[in-house]
């Protein structure tokens, strides 16, 4: 099946009039050159055929025809980037417009979209943690998954950060590499306010860090907090009965970052942050050369190009007497 590479744009479009437009002239102006001599210009004509022929061989081979398929080995040192989204009932909170998780969601849309040479996961938690979506190529797949994302997606419950760092860490021992390939850089993006009802942290990190993960914090909130919604107008109560207030808690998310070689960054309703953590990440090399085999359209532009050339040089090499004295 014949596919083109590029689409007939008004360059293209422009060039062909231009052409025609010049040729036309010169054609009239020849004409009108030779009628006082009783002279017509008749052998102009198949030298107009050859020259609207190269023309239009130069144009085939500019738009790229491609016919059939070719399997291509693409090298690549990319990365691995878990995305960690906090779903508990807090990020419900109306601090950051529209919600927490509403402008969470719509920043990680945009980093998506910048590492289309990367593998990225998704893990979403709150007092447990799943995997949403495994470490994929798949942009398509994974924007679909973070527009689904609802704090009713995962049981309620207070936050706790080990379980999906621990995740993390079973993914990357059973993704152990290849004899003799180094092992994937691994960036970790832990989305969340910070408020950890869970238990000791520090034996995690520990091990994060001694893997070379990196863990790149964003804490979402106001640090003045925010009641937190619920179904038919209510708000979340304390254990008192008091309307409970989310606040962003950042130290344990900047301390997190520091352990592992990571940075910290803030959403809030002030600030947004997320162009450094996309700056960060970008930073991080890969460690491991990957070949991949695509498939990719053969592009066939040599042959009405080398047509083309012929035709140019015989319409050189071979000159026609239009005007006879």
């Amino acid at each position: 099946m014949l596919n083109w590479a590029y689409t007939l744009g008004w360059p293209e479009v422009l060039a062909a009039v231009i052409f025609l437009f010049f040729y036309i002239g010169y054609g009239l102006r020849t004409r009108r050159l030779g009628a006082p001599l009783g002279q017509r210009g008749w052998p102009l004509s198949w030298k107009l055929v050859l020259r609207l022929l190269y023309f239009s061989l130069l144009l085939v081979a500019l738009l790229g025809p491609a016919y059939g398929l070719t399997q291509k080995p693409v090298r690549t040192a990319g990365k691995d980037v878990w995305l960690l989204v906090d779903l508990s009932r807090s990020m419900d909170a109306p601090d950051v417009s529209p919600t927490r998780l509403q402008k969470t969601k719509a920043e990680l849309a945009n980093l998506v979209n910048r590492f289309q040479a990367d593998r990225l996961g998704l893990i979403i938690f709150a007092g447990e943690a799943f995997v949403q979506c495994p470490l994929t190529y798949d942009q398509a797949a994974l924007q679909l998954f973070l527009s689904t994302l609802q704090t009713s997606l995962v049981p309620a419950g207070s936050t706790d950060l080990v379980p999906p760092l621990e995740l993390v860490l079973t993914r990357l021992g059973s993704s152990a590499p290849a004899a003799g390939n180094l092992p994937r850089a691994t960036a970790i993006v832990l989305v969340t306010d910070g408020e950890d009802f869970g238990g000791n942290l520090e034996p995690t990190v520990r091990v994060l860090a001694r893997s070379g993960a990196r863990v790149f914090t964003m804490g979402v909130g106001t640090t003045e907090g925010s009641r937190i919604p619920q179904s038919g107008g209510r708000y979340v109560r304390d254990a008192r009965g008091r309307e409970a207030i989310s606040r962003l808690a950042p130290t344990p998310l900047r301390r997190l970052a520091e352990q592992t070689g990571g940075q910290y960054f803030e959403l809030t309703d002030r600030r947004n942050e997320f162009p450094l953590l996309v700056n960060a990440l970008n930073r991080v090399e890969g460690q491991a050369e990957q070949v991949r085999t695509v498939s990719v359209a053969d592009n066939r532009y040599r042959y009405p190009l080398v047509v083309a050339l012929l035709l140019m040089v015989l319409d050189i090499l071979v000159t026609v007497k239009v005007i006879r004295p």
